[in-house]
């Protein structure tokens, strides 16, 4: 067996159910309330639907590897308009995934060389795909703590010189999971300039990036950044994107990597004996997304309306303010999160995250914990009645 698999740690999920084990039954009358994992509840597009089953002749086509081309123009197209940029050579510089999750995940092992005692450096708290992308690739994870007095964003200036000297991968997420911070241009150039000093590759995961607040202000995206700063190459930067969130597809199992042509390259190679080609019916459905955004508007509108209705009540009680994207809420609580959500549950039928679970300890701390994260995944109806259990249990608990 690999002996890396030993260095996993627990996903936050395993951790969740063996804590809410023993916080007992919640009382009779109770409907139970999830808003613990960041699983798109809203209906997805009829369009795409349709899509696929129009396409279901592709279940006699072998998939290439590439990607179907009308796929990559489709998306090449798609970051042109959202992003302001000239259109990426969708022949070299696009490559559809089956979502940002699987292709984190290999591009990781494309990247790290085992044999050279890799740093991967990536923001803490995060998602765990990168943690287990690392060691499995036999890397070491550095964690760069998030910094409340930044919005929850790292300061890339604290790691040390000898960490990046050894540093071959940088995860960054933005908007970030779980504070839907988003990344200034400023804060792009920092990393540009850390990555021309050092030579390591970033990796920018983007998955939240169409879940905004403010339709007016949509967030910046690492290619964006590049093209505003004059790397129009995209020198060791690559953008992961989804439709999970964006389109309310989770099990489409669609997204896309795009920037550096040379690496995206290199990465075609791995996945070539990785085998992870996209189906012609996903690639039909994927299509209809890329290219409509009617239902990303709604989508947006109805985030907004949840926490609009949410946040009056959860002020009151928690430490919590609106972020700038993502479905989230990243609540500061009184005492221990653990005992919060394992109470919380067990009086009220509302399951949340604790913060630490999707932490670790680093530099003395860990940075996700007295937090919580709520996912405003669920019915309108159904998150405002959470928000006003979780209310009235603070209230009582006091």
């Amino acid at each position: 067996m690999n002996p890396r698999l030993d260095a996993l740690h627990p996903y936050p999920f395993e951790k969740l159910r063996a804590l809410l084990a023993s916080a007992g039954t919640p009382p009779d009358g109770l409907a139970p309330i999830n808003l613990s994992i960041g699983e798109p509840k809203h209906a997805a597009p009829e369009r795409v639907a349709q899509a696929i089953r129009d396409g279901m002749a592709g279940l006699s086509v072998y998939p290439s590897t590439k990607g179907d081309p009308a796929l990559r123009r489709a998306i090449s197209a798609w970051l042109a308009r959202r992003y302001s940029i000239p259109a990426p050579d969708a022949e070299t510089q696009v490559l559809p995934a089956l979502g940002s999750r699987e292709a984190l995940f290999a591009f990781t092992q494309t990247v790290i060389d085992p044999s050279a005692g890799a740093v991967v450096v990536c923001p803490n708290p995060f998602y765990q795909i990168y943690e287990g992308a690392t060691l499995l690739a036999g890397g070491t994870p550095y964690y760069v703590n998030a910094d409340a007095a930044r919005n929850f964003g790292c300061d890339w200036n604290q790691v040390p010189e000898d960490i990046w000297r050894k540093t071959r991968l940088v995860f960054v997420c933005s908007p970030g999971n779980p504070a839907g911070n988003v990344m200034s241009l400023e804060e792009w150039k920092t990393l540009f300039q850390l990555s021309d000093r050092h030579g390591f590759v970033i990796a920018s995961d983007e998955c939240y990036s169409e879940i905004y607040l403010d339709e007016g202000n949509p967030p910046l995206g690492g290619l964006q950044a590049a093209r505003r700063l004059g790397r129009d190459d995209y020198r060791n930067l690559v953008a992961f994107s989804s439709l999970s969130k964006r389109s309310n597809v989770p099990g489409l199992r669609s997204g896309f990597v795009a920037g550096d042509a040379a690496l995206i390259g290199r990465f075609l190679l791995y996945r070539t004996y990785h085998g992870s080609a996209m189906s012609p019916i996903v690639t039909a459905g994927s299509i209809a997304a890329w290219t409509d955004e009617e239902h990303v508007k709604e989508n947006r509108r109805m985030y907004r309306e949840k926490f609009d209705a949410v946040l009056p009540i959860l002020r009151n009680v928690l430490n919590v303010d609106r972020p700038q994207a993502s479905f989230y809420l990243w609540a500061g609580t009184s005492g221990p999160d653990s005992a919060f959500v394992r109470d919380l549950y067990g009086r009220t039928g509302v399951t949340v995250l604790p913060g630490s679970f999707l932490a670790r300890d680093a530099h003395g701390v860990n940075p996700g914990e007295n937090r919580v994260r709520l996912a405003l995944v669920a019915p309108l109806a159904e998150c405002v009645q959470a928000a006003e259990r979780i209310a009235h249990f603070v209230k009582t608990s006091v």
